[in-house]
């Protein structure tokens, strides 16, 4: 019982993620006079519905997505409150917002993640585990980690993530501060240790000093933490398209309702808050995600949309409606065939053939 309500608020909190990202788009269309003929939240049938104003509100059957209509945004329209009338700036604006929205969603939730915390840590090593390889490679105690491999260091996800996906796991570079000196430290290593599921992993044999803990504190962590979350969904984007990440760790729809299950398996051993907690970070990363990823330049996503609209900025020439829906109509179906390939991975995981 508890589980399914658990699995039930994670529904939930997917669901406020969507609606967040619509209702950016939704303000800002409102703020520009441009009409929203629907706000939808779900998809498929419509299960519920009103009407405010020009504006029908719904609620559909699939709880998978969601959607702002707003007048002439996919198609020529001659109405003066269409999307299609605006100024490119504010058109910029209103089809930003809502990746956006999901970014300040993402701080909101971090931040109450960490108000959770027993304590803040820093990236000064405290002390290492007993029989640390890394402390005989040339990191010391008080040693403030700013860089691993090149990449910017803001917070123990960073630091962790960095030494976990490193594509070269048999040595690392390590960028410190040691009293207010900067050192560069080549060929660190560090202790591997087997997982649950046999395999060998490397990741961090030290402990980090902890940060008092108040107000002030804790927006910093949040804002280094987002950072965080952020560039990590960046680089594995990275990753990918270089090749040093599989697409068999990527996850679609069907992997990510597995994990969330996982999660919370594996926090109700402890406590139900515990669970809890695992499907409020899994959501974090989600909704980070999403802002991510709807902002790369690609079409159907809004990133794509953007691209065009700068390119009406900087020429003052609108690009024909029709082609660019064809566009964008071509991405879509690209974008639904990329998450069939990815499910297809989720589906072998699930029977052991991943």
């Amino acid at each position: 019982m508890i589980f399914a309500l658990l699995i039930i608020f994670g529904v939930l909190l997917f669901n406020l993620i969507v609606f967040v990202h619509e209702f950016g788009h939704f303000f800002w269309a409102k703020k520009f006079g441009v009409k929203v003929n629907e706000f939808a939240l779900g998809m498929g049938p419509r299960i519920f519905k009103f009407k405010k104003g020009e504006t029908l509100f719904s609620l559909r059957a699939l709880p998978i997505g969601g959607f702002c209509d707003m007048e002439g945004e996919d198609s020529e329209s001659e109405s003066p409150d269409s999307f299609g009338a605006k100024k490119a700036w504010q058109k910029i604006i209103i089809v930003a917002s809502g990746a956006i929205m999901n970014l300040l969603l993402g701080f909101l939730m971090t931040f109450i993640i960490l108000c959770q915390a027993n304590t803040l840590v820093s990236n000064t090593i405290s002390k290492f585990d007993e029989g640390a390889v890394s402390s005989t490679c040339g990191l010391k105690e008080n040693d403030e980690i700013i860089k691993i491999n090149g990449s910017a260091i803001y917070s123990y996800k960073d630091l962790s993530f960095n030494i976990f996906a490193a594509s070269n796991k048999e040595s690392f570079n390590i960028k410190v501060k040691r009293n207010g000196e900067i050192i560069n430290l080549e060929n660190v290593k560090f202790r591997s240790v087997t997982n649950k599921n046999g395999e060998n992993i490397v990741q961090p044999d030290f402990y980090l000093k902890p940060l008092e803990k108040n107000f002030g504190t804790l927006l910093k962590a949040t804002f280094l933490d987002t950072i965080s979350t952020t560039k990590i969904v960046w680089e594995s984007l990275l990753g990918v398209i270089k090749g040093n990440i599989s697409f068999k760790n990527m996850s679609g729809p069907i992997g990510i309702a597995s994990i969330i299950g996982e999660k919370t398996s594996e926090g109700l051993q402890t406590s139900v808050f515990a669970a809890f907690m695992n499907i409020f970070t899994i959501m974090i990363l989600i909704t980070i995600n999403l802002g991510v990823v709807n902002l790369l330049p690609l079409p159907a996503l809004d990133g794509g949309r953007i691209i065009f609209l700068l390119v009406e900025l900087i020429t003052r020439k609108k690009i024909n409606p029709k082609y660019e829906g064809w566009i964008h109509t071509i991405g879509f179906f690209l974008l639904m065939a990329f998450i069939l390939f990815i499910s297809y991975f989720d589906v072998a995981k699930l029977f052991g053939k991943g």
